[in-house]
């Protein structure tokens, strides 16, 4: 098996659709000697910024001296990043061989497992094979029926911010999201949670008792943030100077989440250095996240795709360019709330370059543009995300931003054609 037959089988649409529940996965790791059970988990739960949460927690063990495996989803350019060791993504020769591996229990199987369920198999077995001292595992969809969930107690159950999601799967308020989420609480973890919505931190708090589960709720009033620059962003952490890599005022308040939870880590006996914590918040790297992919014109992306994601780059637009107007490259998926994220950032539009992303659930580049001028924007609908490139390019000139936001399908596809020329960082 090549590594394109591995991911074609798992990409595979007939296995694709979203279904919640552990039976499969954990039929598939006990086919394989239980992987997950002989490995130590950061487990990483909630709607809005567990991807960074992750990056961060990973860039900071490493430094601390751990091999740390990684494990996210989606990716943004290469299926091959949702599987990495020590920030390095899985060998495509590795791939291949254990997705054939896999493959062969998953045939047998009366009941075929899911896309995400073979790939968390596969990273497990990685994970285990290459001897990882801790794996930052990143939950696909909720918590308690996740796939990834098939792991006993981790040593810290992470809750990021939480809002509405995945709706038609996680229940219809932010208690009945919390609490899908909280499912990743097992006795014999520790739990530190993001401070958000009242109603959702409530939940995830009650969980925490009912299970004797040690709780850490991050406490923001320790976090003051100093300056920001398209390099990063200086904050103080109980007085003490820090650097972050990520741009977005939202950033700081995820780093002060991996702040809490080093100190839940410290309290678990494990050994994180100060400098560990420092040289990773300052060379983290997450990709489409408010990335400055050029500086002249400047050219961001940001694979943001709710309303609350909207709400992160409005802000992080306020604080690095303050009363500017940007050329918006945009699309998006004709399921999201797209309503909703485009009256955020209407205001910051001085044109809107609409394109096509490459997902059945595309919403065509045209109707959006309909959509905007209905709303008394200035758009253009192109045929291509390369063409849609250029041409926002051309509009921004030197002197306006360019901001590319909408959906990661258009994330990965914007950063592969700039990163085809010379892109400066």
């Amino acid at each position: 098996m090549t590594v394109t037959e591995a991911i074609s089988y798992i990409e595979n649409y007939g296995w694709s659709t979203t279904r919640l529940g552990l039976g499969r996965t954990r039929a598939l790791l006990a086919a394989l000697g239980d992987p997950q059970k002989k490995l130590k988990f950061i487990h990483v739960a909630g709607s809005n910024g567990k991807g960074s949460t992750c990056a961060m927690f990973d860039a900071i063990l490493r430094r601390a001296g751990f091999k740390t495996g990684l494990y996210i989803s989606p990716y943004i350019q290469q299926f091959q990043e949702r599987i990495q060791i020590n920030g390095e993504n899985i060998p495509d020769l590795r791939l291949a061989e254990l997705t054939e591996r896999v493959m062969g229990i998953a045939e047998a199987m009366e009941d075929h497992p899911s896309q995400f369920e073979l790939v968390t198999a596969v990273a497990m077995q990685y994970f285990w094979e290459e001897r990882c001292d801790i794996v930052v595992l990143e939950v696909g969809m909720g918590g308690a029926l996740d796939s990834t969930n098939a792991i006993d107690a981790p040593l810290l159950a992470v809750i990021a911010n939480i809002g509405l999601e995945h709706t038609e799967y996680l229940g219809s308020t932010l208690a009945e999201i919390a609490s899908a989420k909280a499912g990743i609480v097992k006795p014999g973890t520790v739990c530190v949670c993001y401070d958000g919505a009242p109603e959702a931190t409530e939940v995830v708090a009650r969980t925490c008792a009912e299970s004797s589960v040690p709780f850490y709720l991050t406490d923001f009033s320790r976090l003051r943030p100093i300056d920001a620059g398209l390099d990063g962003q200086r904050f103080a952490w109980d007085g003490k100077p820090c650097f972050l890599s990520l741009l977005g005022p939202h950033q700081l308040h995820n780093a002060a989440l991996v702040l809490t939870g080093v100190e839940a880590l410290r309290s678990r006996g494990w050994s994180v250095p100060e400098t560990a914590v420092e040289e990773g918040l300052a060379a983290v790297r997450w990709p489409a996240r408010m990335e400055v992919l050029l500086r002249k014109p400047l050219f961001l992306l940001d694979g943001g795709h709710n309303p609350q994601c909207a709400e992160a780059l409005a802000a992080g637009l306020d604080q690095l360019l303050p009363g500017k107007q940007v050329i918006f490259l945009t699309g998006v998926l004709a399921d999201k709330d797209y309503e909703s994220i485009f009256s955020l950032l209407l205001p910051y539009g001085e044109t809107f370059v609409c394109v096509t992303p490459d997902s059945p659930r595309r919403l065509p580049a045209d109707k959006l543009r309909d959509y905007l001028t209905g709303r008394g924007a200035r758009a253009v609908a192109c045929a291509s995300i390369p063409e849609g490139v250029d041409h926002a390019l051309c509009l921004a000139g030197e002197n306006t931003p360019v901001v590319a936001f909408g959906s990661l399908y258009l994330a990965g596809a914007v950063r592969s054609y700039l990163q085809k020329g010379t892109v400066t960082k």
